[in-house]
C-alpha cells in the first residue's frame, strides 16, 4: 500500500474535457506552443466532424496517438489501453522522442468516467501512468445553457480538478460571473480561470495530483483541497449532537434561493442534483469499516459517487492512507509518507449526484463504531 519509487516516476497524464465547442483544440494547441510542452505526448479522439482535430494538433507536436474508433467513451478501455501502451513502449525503443506528459482530449460528448476508471484500475497502465488533472472547459457565452440542457456538461465540471471559462472575451463580466458562480457551487475546490484563445500557463493546469514532481513530495493540502469546502460552506456547517465526528462543510440546501441566482424557479436544473462536502472524521477509523462502507456504495449508489478524494486516519497505522474513488471505481489505496499538518483527523471529500452527506456519515460512523465494537469485545 506504500507509495515506491517507481510509482512515483509514472508519467503524469491529464485530462482534457469539455462540451463540444468548448474550445478543447483551442487551448490544446496553445498549450503545445509551450517550450516546457515540448516532451507532451497527446491521445485525441476522431468523433465526426471533429476528425480534423488531430491534424490542427499534429501541426504542433509530432507526439501524437489518434484514437480512431469512434467515441472515446464506448470504446476507452480497448483503444486507451492500446495506445497509451504503443505510446510507452515506442518510448522505450527510441520510436519516438522522449516524454513526461500525456494529454488525452475527450469528445464533447464523453463522460469523463470511463477514462478515469481506466487511468485508475488497468494494472498496465497503472505501472507506467498516473492520473494527475481533469481539465474541463466551460464556453462563457452558451455554458449556463449547456449545464441546463446536458447532464454531460455538468459531470465533466463536476469531477474536474481545474476549470477554465473559454473564449471570455465574448461574454460580458455579468455573464462570466453568473456563470463562475455556478460552477463554484458546482466543484467548490477547483480553481477557475478565465481564458481566451486557449491562453493560460500550463503550470496553472498541472501538478494538481497527490505527487509532486518539483518538490519530489506528496502535497495533500493541493490535492484535497478541503479548506475549499469550509470557506464555501460556511452557511452549511452540521453538527451532530453529541458525537461531533463528522462535520459537512458544504451541503448545498437547494431550497435557498441564494443558491439559486436567476434560476431558482427552474428546480429541474441538472447541477440541483450535484453536491459537494467533505466529511470529517475526529476518531481513527478501521479500514475493515472503510472497505466495507466502499464496498456497499460503490455497489449500490456508485452512479452517486461522481469523485470522492480522502486522506484516512486508521486504527493501527501511523501514516495517512489516500483514497480516491470515481463512481464505482476505487482507485488502489496509497499509504503516504507523512501527515500533512498536525491535524490527524480523517478528511473525505465527496461530489455527489443524488446523495447527501448524511447518509454517508452515519453509515460510515456506524459501521466504524461496530467494527470497534467488536475488537474491543475480542
Amino acid at each position: 500500500m506504500a507509495i515506491s519509487d517507481e510509482q512515483l516516476d509514472r508519467v503524469a497524464t491529464t485530462v482534457i474535457t469539455g462540451f463540444l465547442g468548448s474550445g478543447k483544440t483551442t487551448l490544446l494547441n496553445a498549450l503545445l506552443a509551450h517550450d516546457g510542452m515540448a516532451k507532451t505526448a497527446v491521445l485525441i479522439n476522431e468523433f465526426g466532424e471533429i476528425g480534423l482535430d488531430h491534424l490542427l494538433v499534429r501541426e504542433v507536436s509530432e507526439d501524437v496517438v489518434l484514437l480512431n474508433s469512434g467515441c472515446i467513451c464506448c470504446s476507452v478501455r480497448g483503444d486507451l489501453i492500446s495506445g497509451l501502451r504503443d505510446l510507452f513502449v515506442k518510448r522505450t525503443r527510441g520510436e519516438v522522442p522522449e516524454f513526461d506528459r500525456v494529454i488525452i482530449e475527450t469528445t464533447g460528448l464523453a463522460d469523463p468516467a470511463p477514462i478515469l476508471h481506466t487511468l485508475m484500475t488497468d494494472p498496465l497502465l497503472t505501472a507506467k501512468f498516473r492520473l494527475d488533472s481533469v481539465v474541463t472547459t466551460v464556453d462563457a457565452l452558451h455554458g449556463a445553457g449547456q449545464l441546463d440542457d446536458h447532464p454531460e456538461s455538468v459531470k465533466q465540471s463536476a469531477v474536474a480538478d481545474r476549470i477554465l471559462i473559454t473564449k471570455s472575451d465574448l461574454a460580458d463580466a455579468e455573464t462570466r460571473e453568473r456563470l463562475e458562480a455556478r460552477l463554484r457551487q458546482l466543484n467548490p475546490a477547483a480553481p477557475i480561470h478565465a481564458v481566451t484563445m486557449g491562453d493560460i500557463d500550463p503550470a496553472k493546469l498541472f501538478n494538481a495530483g497527490l505527487y509532486d514532481p518539483a518538490t519530489k513530495s506528496m502535497d495533500v493540502q493541493k490535492w484535497l483541497r478541503d479548506e475549499a469546502y469550509e470557506q464555501h460552506g460556511d452557511d452549511h456547517q452540521d453538527h451532530h449532537d453529541g458525537h461531533d465526528h463528522a462535520h459537512d462543510h458544504h451541503d448545498h440546501d437547494h431550497g435557498h434561493d441564494h443558491h439559486h441566482h436567476d434560476h431558482s424557479h427552474d428546480v429541474n436544473r441538472h447541477d440541483d442534483h450535484i453536491r459537494s462536502f467533505c466529511i470529517t472524521f475526529d476518531e481513527p477509523l478501521h479500514w475493515d469499516a472503510f472497505v466495507t462502507w466502499a464496498e456497499i456504495f460503490t455497489q449500490m449508489r456508485g452512479e452517486s459517487l461522481l469523485r470522492v478524494k480522502g486522506i484516512l486516519n486508521l486504527v493501527g497505522e501511523s501514516n495517512p492512507v489516500a483514497i480516491h474513488a470515481v463512481q464505482h471505481v476505487f482507485h488502489p489505496p496509497a499509504t503516504l509518507p507523512a501527515w500533512p499538518d498536525e491535524d490527524r483527523r480523517s478528511k473525505i471529500v465527496f461530489i455527489t449526484k443524488d446523495l447527501g452527506p448524511q447518509v454517508i456519515r452515519d453509515s460510515l460512523y456506524h459501521l466504524n463504531a461496530a467494527v470497534s465494537e467488536t475488537a474491543e469485545k475480542s
